[in-house]
């Protein structure tokens, strides 16, 4: 096992999308410059979807146009098609991230377009984002479970798996989308993908539906996994998927992390503030624990600054 672990930030991307009320494009950027400054240095800043379905995406290429690109960041941005590509490269993303649902009800949802059919279209989106010159990072979404469909057999996210390994995907996210996951599962899952893909490194993607984000952080330690997605305060939810949920907050796995022993270069009393300024804007409270101690200054002394 190493001694640190990589937390991504997506609040910005899959934290906001779900929010009906739009976050002006000052804010985002507001937030997404104060998340570098935490020591963040991987942020999905946004993605680059119809607005018609997620409104809060529309400000897309401002958003680019704007980012502080002098900080040592890597700003990474999500398409579900090859229009969006086309978006992403034209608005200077240089890491995008393409996924495909495990659950073929989900990607009808998502994507509208069934999974036999999300294969074909993907071969091409890949292709066109190589052309572009992009790192792609492929997803797999549903992986422990569906609203719709119920139980996802592993059989369906391994297929998919090995297709990006097949492309030459650079990484290949697991998403727990739905929050359905356990931990047992986690770990046999990701054992079976680590045979399956070899070392094409992985990165976790879980949702705290059902309260299990967390130890399903510990499970996938404990298989070799040390990648992660987050979102401040713990914002989130897919809008095609019924009573989705937050992220697992960036605060809080962080915090666990470092008492695992693994180094992030978070520093948890900066995003906090953050939390708490999204909060403020949408009149309500986010799903993370730690935000709130740490503002208050009531966390755990032993918390460290930056670890």
């Amino acid at each position: 096992m190493t001694d640190t672990a990589t937390l991504i930030e997506v609040g910005p991307r899959d934290g906001f999308q779900p929010e009906a009320k739009f976050i002006p494009t000052d804010l985002k950027l507001e937030i997404i410059e104060g998340l570098a400054d935490a020591g963040l240095k991987r942020i999905q800043a946004t993605s680059f979807v119809h607005p018609k379905y997620v409104p809060q995406m529309a400000d897309a290429e401002e958003v680019c146009a704007r980012l502080d690109r002098g900080k040592g960041v890597t700003y990474t941005g999500l398409a579900l098609n090859g229009k969006g590509v086309e978006r992403a490269a034209a608005a200077g993303v240089t890491h995008i991230e393409l996924s495909m649902s495990a659950s073929d009800t989900h990607q009808r949802k998502n994507a509208r377009r069934s999974r036999t059919e999300s294969i074909a279209a993907y071969r091409d989106m890949f292709a066109l984002a190589r052309d572009k010159g992009l790192s792609v990072r492929s997803g797999v979404m549903c992986c422990f479970g569906c609203v719709d469909e119920g139980h996802v057999p592993p059989r369906q996210v391994l297929e998919i798996a090995e297709l990006y390994a097949e492309l030459g995907a650079d990484e290949i996210t697991i998403s727990d989308s739905t929050g359905m996951g356990h931990p047992k599962q986690v770990k046999a899952l990701l054992g079976d993908l680590r045979k399956a893909v070899g070392d094409i490194p992985m990165v976790m993607h879980l949702h705290d539906t059902h309260g299990r984000g967390l130890a399903n952080v510990v499970a996938s330690v404990e298989a070799g996994v040390t990648a992660f997605d987050t979102a401040l305060g713990g914002m989130g939810g897919c809008p095609f998927i019924e009573g989705a949920t937050g992220n697992i907050p960036t605060e809080d796995t962080a915090e666990l992390l470092h008492g695992l022993g693994l180094e992030t270069g978070v520093d948890l009393h900066r995003v906090a503030p953050l939390s708490v300024r999204m909060e403020e804007f949408l009149g309500k409270p986010l799903s993370g624990k730690l935000y709130r101690l740490l503002v208050a200054g009531n966390a755990d002394t032993g918390l460290r600054a930056a670890s």
